[in-house]
């Protein structure tokens, strides 16, 4: 059985939401480009054919705004009645005689001028139709959406937990559950680990919208406080626009959680809930946290090392903010194991070759620091083997440089 899931999201989403909000401002420009084109090419002489330009203007606004539609027509008034203010229909003959590039100009100026006033008369209670509420709605949403996949994560935890154990029971004895094939596994607990990290991502923009709404809110709110002259009606379309932004960023996070759902069910499928509980009897199933705790009271001692240097919180500024390679997980038993086990960075971190190593136990450790590019290299056959190994490590950008020419396609394996 195939899936696009994690391909839709390497094509979809990691490539950031800049990209995102350029290619919504490209569809806009395309679909009102037609009407700008009618205002900026056209040369209106008689009375009717200024005003009918001048209600295209309108339009222009209205529709730029992305407040209100040109069928609402008490929205059509008001965008009327605020552009009249700053740009009464005497002003057209002055416009028309503006090249093309600065008509577009002025129109994006006025569409912000606008779209300020619509939004302080909205706050004075004199107007607001068509224009929702924003910052409440986001400040709703967000949290809603945030513990969907928090939830999401919790039910992918608990399977990279029974994936673990079960693959660890199997090492510890061959002969235990002849039905499971060790490969298809494996391959199950690092699509779900692929699973895990994009979640996390999803989560931490998540996370990052709330503190941004939150912070465009106090903006707002002091906009509105000190808006005293038009300039001002500038800075408060721009925060508006902010928030518009967050809702098509909780839209577009909200979308990917759904379609990442369809995962769940494919790993059900080959591995049901009744399935790993039958498997998993007598078995110990630890959570990475767990993991980390049993290890909490062991590290390494660097004089047992000549000629590596290992860091220490003691020793090394920004301790928490090194960059760990394979995302941190232990960088013996990947190739050693074939199995994707949280480090602890406590232990100490073996600086080789300027880059940075964690282990799961202070054993491996040592054992990995014997001949560091000998498991290095190992962990490099290990992921030839997996391509969602290859495709969880790439996703942290922290595999390029052992397999960079490896174009990967994540297949499940049917049940």
């Amino acid at each position: 059985m195939e899936s696009n899931v994690f391909r839709l999201l390497e094509d979809n989403y990691t490539f950031r939401f800049t990209e995102l909000l350029n290619e919504q401002q490209r569809v806009l420009e395309g679909k009102l480009a037609p009407l700008v084109r009618g205002i900026t090419e056209s040369g209106p002489r008689t009375q009717e054919e200024i005003e009918y330009v001048y209600q295209r203007i309108v339009t222009y606004v209205l529709l730029s705004s992305g407040l209100g539609s040109p069928t609402d027509i008490e929205a059509v008034r008001e965008v009327t009645a605020a552009l009249q203010s700053v740009f009464p229909q005497r002003e057209m003959p002055t416009f028309i005689s503006l090249s093309k590039k600065d008509k577009e100009q002025q129109l994006k100026d006025l569409t912000m001028l606008v779209t300020g006033i619509r939004l302080y008369n909205k706050e004075c209670q004199k107007g607001g139709s068509g224009i929702d509420d924003l910052p409440a709605i986001l400040n709703e949403a967000i949290p809603s959406a945030t513990r969907t996949v928090d939830e999401h994560l919790n039910s992918c935890h608990l399977l990279v937990y029974q994936y673990t154990a079960l693959l660890e029971s199997m090492q510890e004895d061959p002969d235990r559950y002849p039905q499971l094939e060790s490969f298809k596994l494996k391959e199950a607990l690092f699509n779900v680990r692929q699973y895990e990290a994009f979640l996390c991502i999803l989560l931490s923009d998540g996370i990052t919208s709330a503190q941004e709404v939150e912070s465009l809110n106090v903006q707002f709110e002091a906009a509105m406080t000190t808006l005293k002259n038009t300039p001002l009606f500038f800075e408060l379309s721009k925060i508006w626009t902010s928030f518009q932004d967050e809702i098509l960023l909780l839209s577009f996070l909200t979308y990917m959680t759904d379609d990442l759902q369809q995962f769940l069910e494919i790993q059900s499928q080959l591995f049901s809930e009744g399935m790993l509980t039958s498997l998993l009897e007598g078995v110990t199933v630890k959570s990475d946290e767990e993991r980390i705790k049993e290890t909490l009271e062991t590290r390494v001692n660097a004089s047992d090392f000549e000629n590596q240097e290992w860091l220490f919180p003691e020793n090394t500024e920004n301790f928490d903010q090194l960059l760990i390679q394979y995302h941190g997980f232990c960088a013996h038993s990947i190739g050693v194991k074939g199995l994707i086990l949280p480090g602890n960075p406590a232990i100490g971190v073996l600086k080789h070759k300027e880059k940075c190593y964690a282990f799961s136990s202070k054993e491996v450790a040592y054992i990995f620091a014997q001949d560091p590019d000998n498991f290095i290299q190992l962990n490099i056959e290990k992921a030839k083997e997996y391509a969602e190994l290859i495709q969880l490590l790439e996703l942290h950008h922290q595999f390029e440089d052992l397999v960079p020419h490896t174009e990967v396609h994540t297949v499940y394996a049917s049940p």
